[in-house]
This record gives structure tokens, C-alpha cells and sequence, in this order.
């Protein structure tokens, strides 16, 4: 049975953290650095009321506006967080009663960050192909700023809020093709919020600074860039190869990549490595910043809205990261 994308839509909370703004706080990262290096001029953060589960479902609002679509027709929701309301109950629940779909649809969480859309993807296309379920809601959000040290300027500068919703049914505009999925828990530490769940209950009250002077915590966002690179660039070139050979394409009948937008750097010397040309390469992340599980469908969506992505194109998706996870397919845009 062949699944389909049938709407996107993406929500952006109403604060904004301009480059101008970080330059206030770290004056030797100057706006123009900012923009040159990691390819963000602004990103919106959060409210510090603003959950998760509040950005999924505005999100949820605006993919039901946006493509007349009724609550009462979806039959499950799928909701990708590393930043729950709680423990327990699951958010999707509450999404799905804030959304008002109908108590007969399924509902579930999964933790994933920035191959997680991809992931998800896979999910719902075998739920779908199985016959289980007909129009599944896939909602992306995350609120990675809540993690962030007030003084961790390289962290402040790439994330941004955001959630995502797509639709995804028997029919649509861009048919969801074949995946190639993989995961190396090796690197677990290398992007990391250590405190606060079970493993680590209470803050670990641990905050030192490195010799550069930003902060590491084990009760905020730690990332280290030097390993995340390393396993970006080493596993990036074969995961999109595998997702060629799983759909029987070369790298000449792709027509965009999206790959997750990590950073801009990350980004051009990828796609320098993988010698994919300029033009076919996206990069669409200056007013969002990286959103982790919602850089894929925003690009998507920006692009779809300036003509950068069209009918009859081929689209390679690529999403990898914290886990660490990585998930590839092709969307076949039919109309």
C-alpha cells in the first residue's frame, strides 16, 4: 500500500532570540559571526509557561485550518519529544483531547530528537500499511531552550522552539518511500540532559566552565560538537547511500535533500563531502534556527511555499543526531 504526506503546517512560539540580542550577552559573538557560521539570524524561544505539548497543539490547529481537515477523521496522533510535559501521562493524550480527536484514536509518544520526523514517518507508514489506522496525525516539538545554561553561548546560538504537523494518509501530494534507519548508543554522553529523570532524579549541581569559559552541566544541554561532527560526517555519507540503494535511485535522480538542519556549517561541509551540487542542497534554517525534530517538515514546508520543491520531484529526507540515531527515506512529490 503506498502512504502519503497530505499537509504540513509548523508553529513558532512569539518570542524571538535575535543574533543582536545574543551579542548584547557575548559581545565577541558578534551578529554577523553568528549568521556567517551557523546560519541563523533569529530563532524563537519558548515562553516559560510554553510546553511542548502547547506548541503541538497549535500546531495540530493550524495543519486542521490550513487543509480543512477535521479533528474527528484522525485515528492516531504521534508525538516526538525530548521535552514532555511529564513523566506520565503521555502528551500525546493530552494533545489528543486539547485537539478533540476522537477518544477511539490511538496515541503515543516517542523520544527521539533530530532524525525523529523520519523516524516518525516510518512509523506511520507501517501502521498505515498494515491496515491498522487510515489518517495519522505526526506532530514534532520540542523546547530545547528549557535545557540551555543562561551563559552557553554555542548552544543559544543553534537552537530554536518549534513544533511541526503532518498529516499523513492513504493519499496526498508526496508519496513516502522506502527507509533506512540506524542507531549507535556508543554515543549516548555526546549529546546529553544528564539530570532529571530517573537515572539522575535531583540536580547533580555540577556546573564548571571549560577552558573557552562556556558552561558544562550535567543538569542543562551538553553537546560535544568535536564527537557530534565526527559522527556526522563519518555516518551521513553512508546513511544516504543506503537510502539510495533501498529505493533503487542514484544520487543524479534526486531532486532536492533535505537533510536536518544541524547548522550551516555542518551543512556546506557535508554537502561538499557527498559532492551533492549547490542548487539541489537546502538549507532553510536562518529564521528558525535548529528546531531538532522539526527542521526536516519546516524546510519542507518553506520550501514547498517558494516553489523550491515541486510536483514531480524526488526528495532525499536525512535526519541524525542525539542517540546516537539516524533515519533516511525519499518523498516522491506526485502533486
Amino acid at each position: 500500500m503506498k502512504v502519503y504526506i497530505k499537509g504540513m503546517s509548523y508553529y513558532l512560539p512569539d518570542t524571538v532570540l535575535s543574533n543582536e540580542d545574543i551579542e548584547k550577552s557575548f559581545p565577541e559573538w558578534t551578529a554577523d559571526k553568528i549568521s556567517a557560521k551557523i546560519g541563523v539570524d533569529k530563532r524563537h524561544i519558548a515562553s516559560k509557561d510554553e510546553t511542548s505539548s502547547d506548541m503541538a497543539i497549535e500546531a495540530g490547529k493550524l495543519l486542521f485550518e490550513e487543509y480543512n481537515i477535521s479533528p474527528k477523521d484522525i485515528d492516531f496522533v504521534l508525538l516526538c519529544t525530548q521535552s514532555p510535559d511529564y513523566f506520565l501521562p503521555t502528551s500525546a493524550c493530552v494533545v489528543q483531547e486539547k485537539l478533540n480527536i476522537p477518544t477511539k484514536a490511538g496515541a503515543l509518544d516517542f523520544n527521539l530528537g533530530c532524525s525523529g520526523y523520519v523516524y516518525g514517518l516510518a512509523v506511520a507508514k507501517g501502521l498505515i500499511a498494515a491496515g491498522i489506522v487510515k489518517n495519522i496525525l505526526l506532530i514534532t516539538s520540542e523546547t530545547y531552550s528549557k535545557y540551555i545554561h543562561s551563559k552557553d553561548k554555542g548552544n543559544k546560538t543553534i537552537f530554536g522552539d518549534a513544533a511541526a504537523a503532518t498529516l499523513i494518509s492513504n493519499d496526498g501530494f508526496a508519496e513516502i518511500m522506502d527507509f533506512n534507519l540506524g542507531t549507535d548508543g556508543s554515543g549516548a554522553n555526546n549529546l546529553i540532559v544528564e539530570s532529571g529523570c530517573l537515572r539522575h532524579p535531583k540536580p547533580l549541581d555540577n556546573l564548571r566552565f571549560d577552558e573557552s569559559n562556556n558552561p558544562v552541566s550535567s543538569d542543562h544541554l551538553y553537546m560535544n560538537g568535536t564527537e557530534i561532527l565526527s559522527f556526522t560526517l563519518e555516518m551521513v555519507p553512508l546513511l544516504l547511500k543506503e537510502t539510495l540503494d533501498k529505493n533503487n535511485l542514484e544520487i543524479s535522480d534526486v531532486d532536492r535533500f533535505v537533510f536536518h538542519q544541524a547548522n550551516k556549517h555542518i551543512l556546506n561541509f557535508l554537502r561538499k563531502k557527498i559532492k551533492i551540487p549547490k542548487e539541489k542542497f537546502i538549507i532553510e534554517m536562518n529564521k528558525t534556527g535548529n528546531t531538532v525534530s522539526s527542521t526536516i517538515p519546516i524546510a519542507i514546508k518553506e520550501c514547498l511555499k517558494k516553489g523550491n520543491i515541486k510536483k514531480n520531484q524526488k526528495v532525499m529526507i536525512a535526519g541524525f543526531g542525539v542517540g546516537y540515531s539516524w533515519a533516511g527515506s525519499i518523498l516522491n512529490f506526485v502533486r
